[in-house]
């Protein structure tokens, strides 16, 4: 008997030995994706929305460096702490660490050789081998604390440089939105603890960052430089730039040296309390912290397929969909606000690039991100509070004023709309009337004229504006209905049909007027006169409130129609010098306007022809290499469609309710939702031919629509969708069964 129950044991003992562990989302993600081309993502180290993003600088300037990383350079001039992910603009890089050895301590330009063989980038983790003084850097982080951990070779002179002068743009100011410094400060504090802070201009206007420095090794030199020339002070310098080495003791080969930096934009204080989130040295249990909150943000989303190069390229785009908006209030809870002021709040948000956010990421947050979702508004209505006006593209609470809209207005209608509470839904609606009654940006002419007048818009881009702000104000509108406003309803349903204005039904495009009301000429819907990161053929679909309107105006379903198959089938339009440059036809995917475009097939019955458009972007304008986005993320953006698309379903009209379904990537795709539930998406028979739906099942009922409710997703359940290699003559073709009616 005995012998049979050791046997009964070792059994058990072998399976459960043989019982693979479960999956880490983690291993899938890449950050190196997007770093190359037009990309513009970093590969550094951070935790999700965290306010310290710590990555490596090339010290190179220009449009591909807006994150300060791009992969076709190959030398590191530094590790700052603060980056953009996904913009077109360069700003930031502020408090810049560089570890060296045996190297004259001057402020020269210091940099070293690197390899991409020698780089690792994991959520939360970066390292990378600086060939030039054989020093392995490594990084990893908190919300508001960066951690370094340095490797030397044996050597006599090892030190690690701290450039507050360095920051992105800083070598191509003229004509550009880089960023240059205004003053610097740096002070020590004992032979382990440094502070300061990094005051600058940039894209956004002035801010400034105050850190706090602490090695664990003592060093036991001090040199500063001030405006590159060598100070006699050994505690403390200020100059428009600073720049300080500190030296240590000479050290063996295989020493590790470690740093922790941490921030803050109220005070130097609050950046001493971040410190505290790393109570000690122990780097690999930091790292193991921020892999874990990477872990359970990805785990919010779980696909099935077996293709691994598509579970990488989507767990790297969920993975970018979070670092920005990023945290604000420092470890004491105060921070800089839209006033210059100092204030005390929890759970500040910022960095809010709404004209790309809103389309997207902000829908996508309320299935993910539910319970952060309040806090992000409760920032926007703060920014409101301390400015007047909700934010259109913030950063560190200051205002940029670079695109049009009032894109705030969508997000917050939209967590009105699906019942998201954890705010002042009266006081927002305040907010977003007031913002629309702005009079900058030329939306005074949209009121008094009903549209912008290109010949009063400066910079002629009074079409974008005009269809633009139309769209928010239906926004508005929806909110005011809801909160039993009617006059104002009513007010802003009339502005929401502005773009009608702007509409030429003889040429069938959205193009430009003058203020006499009379169409500009020359017109040709190829050239960006009247557009703002656009054309006609780009902005006349920019109809998302009334997608039904724009069928009409163009002379019903089979001229919309085929407008939408000249869009698709003109010959490309390619940049020569991007490889992936996201044109598909005259659609240019690799920006926002487009990206609701391939769907608007299904409001005349034809899901066939989204299902065909859509996979065409998904398998060719992403992929898992480092030039796998077709244009910048956009702090998530196309990263967000990319997420939802895969699914299988889009928010062409983003506070609707609504998402269009198109062609899913994934088998299956499961979302633990905010309130606790479990949506499932199964995509049976689904292969690289049978991408168009041929029917769907709701919690074992048969659903005819080509959309799914909001309400519907957050009860839970499961959509099965039936795959095959030929559209379906039957479903979502009728026109009870198309969206937005």
């Amino acid at each position: 008997m005995k012998k049979y129950i050791l046997i009964l044991l070792l059994l058990i003992i072998f399976s459960a030995c043989t019982q693979t562990s479960p999956e880490r989302l983690t291993g899938f993600v890449n950050p190196l994706i997007g770093t190359d081309e037009d990309g513009h993502t970093f590969p550094g180290a951070l935790v999700p929305f965290g306010m310290v993003q710590l990555s490596p600088d090339n010290g190179d300037h220009g449009y591909n460096w807006c994150s300060g990383y791009h992969y076709s350079s190959s030398h590191i001039v530094g590790f700052s702490h603060t980056h953009y992910s996904g913009t077109g603009a360069e700003d930031l890089c502020d408090i810049s660490v560089f570890p060296l050895v045996d190297t004259e301590a001057t402020p020269k330009s210091i940099r070293s050789g690197f390899s991409h063989e020698d780089e690792v980038a994991i959520p939360g983790y970066y390292s990378v081998l600086l060939k030039t003084f054989d020093i392995k850097a490594e990084l990893t982080a908190t919300v508001h604390c960066g951690m370094h951990r340095y490797t030397f070779p044996e050597s006599k002179n090892p030190a690690i440089k701290l450039d507050l002068g360095f920051g992105n743009g800083l070598e191509a100011r003229v004509g550009h939105n880089g960023d240059e410094p205004l003053e610097c400060y740096f002070k020590k504090i004992n032979d382990s603890t440094v502070v300061g802070f990094r005051r600058s201009i940039g894209f956004v206007g002035e801010r400034c960052v105050y850190f706090a420095a602490q090695t664990s090794k003592p060093f036991d030199d001090l040199t500063l430089f001030a405006d590159s020339t060598r100070v006699n002070s050994k505690l403390e310098a200020r100059a428009v730039r600073v720049s300080s080495f500190l030296s240590f003791p000479e050290t063996k080969n295989g020493e590790q040296v470690l740093m922790k930096v941490a921030i803050s934009s109220a005070n130097i204080e609050g950046a001493l309390a971040g410190l505290q989130e790393i109570e000690d040295w122990d780097f690999e249990a930091v790292k193991k912290n921020a892999e874990n909150a990477w872990e359970t943000e990805l785990g919010k989303i779980k696909v099935t397929s077996p293709d691994p190069a598509f579970k990488e390229t989507f767990y790297t785009a969920a993975y970018h969909c979070y670092f920005a908006p990023f945290r604000y209030d420092d470890a004491l809870g105060n921070y800089s606000g839209a006033d210059q002021k100092s204030h005390s709040g929890k759970n500040i948000y910022t960095l809010s690039s709404l004209w790309d956010t809103y389309r997207a990421a902000a829908p996508l947050f309320t299935l993910t991100q539910t319970e952060r979702l309040p806090d992000i508004i409760n920032s926007y209505l703060e920014f409101y509070r301390q400015h007047g006006l909700l934010p259109s593209w913030e950063l560190y609470f200051d205002e940029a004023n670079v695109m049009p809209g009032y894109h705030a207005v969508p997000i917050i209608a939209d967590a009105i709309l699906k019942d998201i509470k954890g705010f002042d839904s009266n006081f927002a609606l305040e907010a977003m009337i007031a913002t629309a009654n702005e009079d900058i940006r030329e939306s005074d002419f949209y009121r008094q004229y009903g549209y912008v007048p290109d010949d009063l818009d400066p910079r002629q881009r009074g079409v974008t504006k005009t269809v633009e702000y139309a769209f928010d104000d239906w926004c508005i509108a929806q909110v005011a209905r809801k909160l039993n406003k009617q006059a104002i309803y009513e007010e802003f349903m009339k502005r929401s049909g502005y773009w009608k204005n702007v509409f030429d039904s003889a040429s069938g495009f959205a193009r430009p007027k003058d203020a006499s009301g009379k169409w500009m000429l020359p017109f040709n819907p190829k050239v960006s006169i009247g557009f703002q990161e656009g054309n006609a053929w780009i902005y006349t679909w920019y109809v998302p409130q009334d997608v039904y309107g724009l069928i009409q105006a163009m002379g019903g379903t089979e001229k919309f129609s085929q407008k939408l198959d000249s869009l698709y089938n003109a010959p490309d339009a390619p940049y020569n010098d991007r490889k992936n440059n996201g044109f598909y036809g005259l659609s240019e995917f690799s920006n926002e306007p487009s990206h609701h475009v391939p769907y608007l097939y299904s409001y005349v019955g034809k899901p066939g022809q989204t299902a065909e458009k859509v996979n065409h972007i998904l398998t060719n304008f992403y992929s898992n290499q480092p030039n796998g986005l077709c244009g910048n993320d956009d702090c998530g953006q196309m990263s967000a469609w990319y997420v939802l698309s895969s699914m299988g379903f889009y928010p062409v009209n983003p506070a609707n309710g609504e998402y269009v379904f198109g062609s899913p990537l994934a088998e299956k795709s499961e979302i633990t939702l905010g309130n606790g539930k479990r949506f499932v998406v199964k995509a049976e028979n689904l292969s690289k031919k049978n991408i168009y739906i041929q029917k769907a099942m709701l919690n074992g009922k048969p659903i005819f629509q080509s959309f799914i409710r909001h309400s519907e997703i957050m009860k839970g359940g499961v959509l099965v969708l039936y795959m095959g290699s030929k559209p379906s003559e039957t479903w979502g073709t009728k026109a009870e069964d198309m969206p937005g009616k």
